[in-house]
């Protein structure tokens, strides 16, 4: 029976693979900015052989190193296209933090066979610069996280790569420089680092908002799942579910773990319970003690929107107070009235564990629509059934 499970072909996941956080799309989703802006810095790389530097920044999840890399990809490939040689090379730096093991990825990169010690800073550099002037091609050097090397003491590495064609006289240039990092690191190069670049070439990577967490999403549910398998509600709901830190990567990994629990379950969809059991599971705020330390009209509250959230990503507060006015009646108690109903949700919602989101109608009215990204609805009732104890 376990074997048949195992082998059964998947109905909702197409290609997993387009979920990687490796993956690097063809195109990127609200960065078009960026990458326009990437291309007008290193145009004279491609036209006049002139080395160029940058530094981009951002918060995590921002869509630094993909652009990085799928700026890097269609360069070389415009490269080709009009016979000037281009590579690049992308260093973790959290993984590589002092300037020998950078320098090694930069030589193995060429020569996988190099030996992984016993070569000095200038011994590596000088291989480094005999493998690109062999090639005769410009090479881009990504620094990801590149405050890491400069929090360790490491910055040298960035004084030598940003001046690696210092010492040719009027040859073309053979290396740019991208470095990447949450904050602002300029301020802490040294002069003769930050005499190569200019703080003009600062690329700027903003929090994603709630809609283009959306689109995101959306694009990659085209890439990696099969056509009607992942309803607009579910979409809707891992974008909400990721947009307070504004990070897309969080967003594709909710997708990704949702899409495997609904092939786990055998659904033909991704449904919102599998959302926020896959948000559960990635990060959840949704605790017993935080649920447990409400009074008990609030709990009636919660209880009303895990019992109408049981087969929608999204309720009214109509539909929470009709539950609310009932559950509290199961349980012997005297439901509050409307305005009283609202303060609780509110407080519910400051709390992280509901979420409420205000929407237009076609009629020109406002209608306010409660969602629990965090935990499955169902183990949200039963832990309040729990708590609450037998009914009256």
């Amino acid at each position: 029976m376990t074997s048949q499970r195992y082998d059964r072909p998947a109905k909702v996941l197409k290609d997993p693979a387009k979920l990687s956080f490796d993956y690097v799309p063809e195109r990127l989703v609200h960065r078009e900015k960026q990458m326009e802006r990437l291309w007008m810095i290193f145009r004279p790389v491609l036209e006049s052989g002139v080395s160029q530097t940058a530094l981009l920044i951002g918060n995590v999840g921002t869509g630094k190193t993909a652009t990085s890399k799928r700026f890097c990809l269609d360069l070389v490939k415009r490269g080709s296209e009009t016979g000037k040689p281009m590579d690049f090379v992308v260093v973790n730096c959290r993984q590589r933090s002092t300037e020998s093991s950078v320098l090694l990825r930069l030589v193995t990169h060429f020569d996988e066979r190099f030996p992984d010690r016993g070569f000095s800073t200038a011994e590596m550099l000088r291989t480094l610069h005999k493998h690109v002037e062999k090639r005769k091609m410009h090479l881009v050097v990504v620094l990801d996280e590149a405050d890491v090397l400069l929090r360790k003491g490491a910055g040298d590495i960035i004084y030598h790569l940003s001046r690696f064609d210092e010492e040719k006289i009027g040859a073309k240039s053979s290396m740019s420089l991208i470095l990447i990092s949450q904050k602002y690191l300029l301020d802490m190069l040294d002069p003769a680092s930050l005499s190569t670049f200019r703080r003009a070439n600062v690329i700027t990577f903003d929090r994603y908002g709630g809609e283009e967490l959306r689109d995101i999403v959306a694009d990659r549910v085209e890439l990696a799942f099969y056509p009607d398998t992942v309803p607009p509600e579910s979409v809707d709901l891992i974008a909400d579910a990721s947009a307070e830190w504004g990070d897309a990567r969080f967003a594709i990994e909710i997708l990704e773990k949702a899409g495997m629990l609904a092939e786990e379950e055998g659904l033909p969809q991704v449904a919102p319970e599998n959302v926020r059991a896959a948000k559960a599971l990635t990060y959840s705020v949704v605790t017993w003690s935080k649920v447990e330390q409400l009074d008990i009209q609030k709990k009636f509250v919660l209880l009303a929107v895990a019992r109408s959230l049981k087969d929608h990503a999204y309720v009214t507060t109509r539909d929470v107070e009709k539950n609310y006015q009932v559950a509290a009646e199961e349980y012997g108690e005297r439901a509050r009235g409307h305005t009283q109903f609202w303060a609780y949700l509110q407080s519910i919602a400051n709390e992280g564990l509901a979420e409420t989101k205000v929407s237009g109608d076609p009629s020109g009215g406002r209608t306010t629509y409660i969602s629990v990204p965090d935990i499955p609805v169902k183990a949200l009732r039963e832990m309040l059934e729990n708590m609450l104890g037998e009914k009256e």
